[in-house]
């Protein structure tokens, strides 16, 4: 396997109604399918619901932005960037934004995998790369 260097605007972006991918490293990026990773980006309000990776270990790094995390079906917490959560294999989570800008965070799967189901996940889309994303602002319910 030979080193490289990847330059995420000639991957494609993926883009949900939570928010977008960028993928980083794929499974095949590495000779044994060690390990993947991807930049994610969670709209304000919005979060990468409940679910889980049987096969994986992941390890979430803020990068920037605030949210609430959900491990095991435990009480959300906050997290905040500089934030590091380890979520071992088969444990549910979930990712809520509870800020008002959008939160980045750097989700590293070992092994490699569970980046091969996001095109199976709801409103997935892809946009070849170095093609923009247009996000369109929706009014929320106010709760009051």
């Amino acid at each position: 396997m030979k080193a490289k260097v990847l330059d995420p605007a000639s991957v494609p972006t993926l883009s949900f109604d939570w928010g977008l991918i960028k993928p980083l490293m794929v499974g095949d990026d590495t000779a044994e399918r060690t390990v993947s990773a991807v930049h994610v980006v969670v709209l304000p309000g919005l979060g990468h619901e409940r679910h889980n990776h049987p096969e994986a270990d992941e390890l979430l790094y803020i990068l920037a932005g605030e949210g609430e995390q959900m491990l095991d079906d435990d009480e959300p917490f906050r997290v905040r960037a500089g934030d590091s959560v380890v979520i071992p294999k088969g444990v549910w989570h979930s990712t809520i934004n509870v800020g008002w800008e959008p939160m980045s965070v750097l989700a590293i799967y070992a092994p490699a995998g569970p980046e091969e189901l996001f095109g199976e996940m709801p409103g997935f889309q892809s946009t070849s790369p170095g093609l923009p994303i247009h996000l369109v602002r929706a009014h929320a319910e106010d709760p009051r």
